[in-house]
């Protein structure tokens, strides 16, 4: 047996499909497995994930994935992680508990930082600093007020389940689970029951990482164009201090069900919502690993609800039961699939009517066949989305990694979902012989399955009041328990955890963090391939990038003209122009279309500052991808809907306006932070005032007041919408981007130009006039929550200031640092976040899932000073500055590419200001960090103020909030 640095090769395989090499080695010693993928990938990518099946619901692995992080033997810093959120070039950084491992992955494009990277989390993950005070902050612990009492709840995991347990999408997301998989770990909370994770001991916390923590138990996986060699070497070294243990505990499979199970829950709700409720029919299914069975059921989900018009999607939406779809739809991720549909904005009551229209439904679909074309989109836009491999700002080898995980944590092939071109030539031979396949699968795994689980969770008005007081109760009754000198004990505890997180960490521990020097950084910005070329008679945006054979072909329509009035109406236009068919093709034929012949058709709107000011870029896109044998249906189906899509399907608009409205109320929670910046940014600028309007409040509260315009005078909105189709739907003005090879262009070019020649050439009207919102200077939006979301902010261009590139890391330095100590790691919330728009001047500052709203605020305005006062050592500028050049090189996708160029043309950010803009990040220096603090000075008196949360705690602040409850 030749062994290469203690590993043994077990199998290895070509996989063209995703130009991968893939190895898969044993660790003799140990026992470790690896899964090396070699490709020429620059975004390299490494993970070690462990199997941590929980056996409770305290949140033990999702408290410890935080733990290990917050120090360890080789960096005896009190938070490693954060320093390198400070000074790295990483492209993924991060740490996921899923309800059956805990995974740790990294990415970067730079080499050396790479292995910085792997080394420190290797070091973390096997050799943590675990002591009682990190599972204090991390997880929980008794906060006395004073050393008399009251006892109070505290710690950053405890917070952010709170802010999870406000969420009604979360809960009926969790619940579905759990009615599925009663007996084994799937049916508890791994992220932890904020009423039962005060329930977890040290003992069980330190038990529950030996037990885990070892390479016995580990799945290791690399990722890129690294040396395969040096992978080996890293591992062998950091697994061959331990000897070969025990395993993880296995996750057994459920126990089948012999009749159909049910489950009511409720969820906070605030006033006038009892008439909200929601459910799921949830099915469970086979193990995940089964490849055919996988891609199958993965086809089977696009025709059921992949598309508006999809059969199953539609029976519930044209039902009137509900507002908008809910449910995860085929989950893939856990040792055995389920599929779990249903609807929100619900009359209570109703669930079981709408989840007999789903058995209904899918009885039809088996008994009388599902439509050929709703079959050939499903395999198309699956198929598509294989060969394009498209993941966003993801890492395309963290998604290898997370598929490979579904079938090698339980003891199966890690490779067996990798390959993807044998089952789907499988699947697209069975189809051709006639097989009925799909209604196979519905009958076999829908109708004729008694393991589902109805899931209805109903509005409460009274539950968040009953928890506060439960809680409350649970508290005092602990306090009643203690006599004068434990109470002092547990007051001393929580007085000394905070000395020990103000306390900084010493200067020779923190250089024994690894990281680059700035002669590492490229001196210059990376340009992305620009030119502008004539289709036809319209310039165009081209960007020379290979793609694989596919184009991405994006349409901007100029908002600068749309009235106030008509601003908040344009994300709806967006999905009406694509969702409620044309003149000469019906909605279901529409969406079949451009499923069948497309990489699909998306709406997006765009806005944002532009240089020199104060006008605002502002777009609505559409954007399409195909192959470049698609071009010509795509631009033909974009020129078919630009000019005459169907306005007035009364019932289509309405169903849109109603999910739309049932979105932006369920973001409330989960987007808290984003609501509140938008919010204050409203008050600093042009483009942000659109975009209030748009996505915002003022956008919500819109729809609502829209979605009864619908009921009763839709007349008017339709004249609405054709009044603001006129307005945008035009030539002059249109922002018409592609991006493609040069071949690819040559081969799309006069599809393209013939698109352009088909929008109407008429003038362009005025630019609108913007009125401003009144709003007030102290805000507070109301809503049934555990945590809050707390704003302040200012517009620092008012104040005088000039931006500088330094800016960027300033911000860098006070997000890792200043904000992530004073308000996270003391404050106890999730997270908070400082932002800057360069072009605008905004400063804004936000906290998420946030227990505090004063000390927050006193934290937001003690910035300024602390920049004044601030000692920066060259170790900690240095670091600030790498990772501010590593937000401005962000690695992208060429889709990604050729959008961000485009973006960058229409708000005016050239080449010479990005590159000047790169050199004032590179040059920074000490005095621009008290330069930025005496800009920053008025936040405190000037700054405005919103705050996200609980009624009651906006009411009892020091801030004077004027409050308004949106839901």
């Amino acid at each position: 047996m030749t062994l290469i640095h203690g590993f043994r090769k077990i199998s290895e395989q070509d996989i063209p499909e995703i130009r991968t090499r893939a190895q898969v080695y044993e660790h003799v010693k140990t026992g470790g497995r690896l899964l090396s993928l070699l490709n020429e990938d620059e975004n390299k990518v490494f993970g070690i994930s462990f199997r941590t099946p929980p056996r409770d619901s305290t949140g033990v692995a999702h408290i410890l994935e935080h733990s290990v992080l917050c120090g360890s033997r080789k960096y005896p810093v009190r938070e490693p992680f954060v320093e390198l959120l400070k000074g790295s070039l990483q492209t993924f950084l991060n740490a996921l508990t899923f309800p059956d491992k805990t995974c740790y992955p990294v990415a970067s494009t730079n080499v050396q930082d790479f292995y910085n990277l792997i080394d420190v989390y290797l070091d973390a993950v096997f050799h943590p600093r675990l002591t009682e005070n990190t599972l204090r902050q991390e997880g929980w612990h008794y906060d006395p007020e004073t050393p008399e009492g009251p006892l109070n709840f505290k710690g950053v995991v405890f917070n952010e389940m709170k802010g999870a347990y406000s969420s009604p999408d979360n809960q009926l997301y969790e619940y579905s689970q759990h009615a599925l998989f009663p007996d084994v770990t799937y049916g508890l909370d791994s992220g932890g029951d904020p009423e039962i994770i005060p329930d977890l001991t040290f003992d069980d916390f330190m038990a529950f990482h030996r037990a885990h923590y070892q390479p016995t138990n580990s799945f290791a996986f690399f990722y890129g164009d690294d040396d395969p060699v040096e992978r080996l070497r890293i591992l062998d070294e950091a697994f061959s201090e331990f000897e070969r243990g025990r395993p993880g505990h296995y996750i057994p499979l459920q126990k089948p069900f012999r009749e159909p199970a049910r489950m009511e829950r409720p969820y906070a709700a605030g006033p006038g919502e009892g008439q909200k409720s929601m459910f799921t029919l949830n099915f469970c299914l086979p193990e995940a690993a089964d490849p055919d069975l996988n891609l199958g059921l993965n086809v089977l989900e696009h025709i059921l609800i992949g598309l508006p018009s999809s059969p199953l999607r539609k029976a519930l939406m044209d039902s009137g039961l509900g507002e908008d779809l809910a449910g995860a739809g085929l989950e893939t991720d856990l040792r055995q699939m389920y599929f779990s549909v249903g609807l929100k904005g619900m009359a209570r009551g109703t669930a079981d009517e709408a989840a007999d229209l789903v058995l209904s439904t899918l009885a039809r679909l088996a008994d009388d066949g599902l439509d050929p074309k709703d079959i050939e989109a499903a395999v198309n836009s699956v198929e598509f989305d294989l060969r394009e491999n498209n993941t966003g700002s993801f890492p395309r080898g963290l998604s290898l990694m997370f598929q490979a995980l579904t079938s090698w944590l339980h003891e199966g092939d890690p490779l067996a979902l990798l390959p993807f071109e044998t089952p789907l030539a499988a699947l697209k031979e069975r189809l051709a012989s006639g097989e009925p396949v799909f209604e196979g699968l519905i009958r076999r795994h829908f109708l004729d399955n008694p393991h589902r689980a109805l899931v209805a969770l109903n509005p409460d008005p009274e539950l968040a009041a009953r928890r506060e007081a439960a809680e409350r109760k649970r508290l005092d009754a602990v306090a009643a328990r203690l006599d004068t000198e434990r109470m002092a004990r547990l007051e001393a505890q929580a007085r000394e955890l905070e000395r020990l997180q103000e306390t900084p960490d010493s200067p020779e521990d923190l250089a024994k963090i690894p990281r680059l020097q700035l002669s590492d950084l490229p001196l210059e910005n990376a340009v992305i391939p620009a030119e502008t070329v004539a289709l036809g008679a319209e310039p165009v945006q081209f960007h020379d990038l290979f793609t694989n054979g596919i184009l991405y072909l994006d349409l901007g329509f100029d908002l600068s003209a749309v009235p106030d009035r008509l601003l908040p109406l344009v994300p709806i236009l967006g999905r009406v122009l694509l969702e409620t068919g044309t003149a000469k093709t019906d909605f279901v034929a529409l969406t079949q279309r451009i499923a069948r012949k497309t990489g699909g058709i998306a709406p997006q709107t765009f806005v944002t500052p532009s240089r020199p000011g104060p006008e605002a870029a502002a777009r609505l896109f559409l954007r399409g991808k195909c192959t470049l044998a698609q071009a010509p249906d795509l631009c033909s189906i974009l020129a078919e809907v630009l000019t005459s899509a169907d306005l007035g399907q009364r019932e289509r608009v309405r169903q849109i306006v109603m999910e739309t409205k049932a979105r932006r109320e369920q973001r409330l929670v989960p987007a808290g932070h984003s609501i509140v910046a938008t919010r204050l940014k409203a008050r600093m600028g042009r483009a942000h005032l659109m975009d209030e309007r748009m996505h915002g409040v003022t956008g919500l509260f819109f729809i609502r007041e829209l979605a009864q315009r619908v009921e009763r005078d839709f007349g008017r909105v339709r004249a609405d919408l054709e009044e603001l189709r006129d307005t945008l739907v035009r030539r002059s003005g249109l922002a018409l981007n592609v991006t493609c090879d040069a071949k690819g262009l040559e081969a799309t070019r006069s599809a393209v130009a013939d698109l352009a020649a088909a929008l109407p050439d008429t003038p362009a009207p005025a630019p609108a006039e913007r009125a401003p919102l009144s709003l007030p200077t102290r805000e507070g939006l109301a809503l049934p929550a555990q945590v809050n979301y707390v704003g302040k902010g200012l517009n620092l261009f008012d104040q005088g200031w000039s931006f500088d590139g330094s800016a960027h890391v300033v911000g860098k330095l006070l997000r890792a640092s200043y904000l992530w100590e004073r308000v996270r790691v003391q404050g106890g919330a999730y997270g908070a976040f400082c932002s800057l728009d360069r072009l605008s001047g905004a400063c804004t500052f936000v906290s998420y899932r946030d227990p505090n709203v004063d000390r927050t605020l006193k934290a937001f305005d003690e910035t300024a000073q602390h920049l004044k006062n601030l000692k920066l050592d060259r170790d900690e500028l240095e670091k600030a500055v790498i990772g501010a050049i590593g937000e401005i090189d962000g690695y992208m996708l060429p889709d990604a590419k050729g959008f961000a160029s485009l973006a960058r043309a229409l708000n005016g950010e050239d080449e010479a200001f990005r590159q000047k803009v790169r050199e004032e990040v590179l040059s920074t220096g000490p005095a621009d960090f008290a330069a930025f603090g005496e800009a920053l000075a008025a936040l405190k008196d000037k700054g405005e103020v919103v705050v996200l949360g609980e009624a009651k705690a906006l009411e009892q602040s020091a801030a004077g909030l004027k409050v308004e409850r949106i839901l």
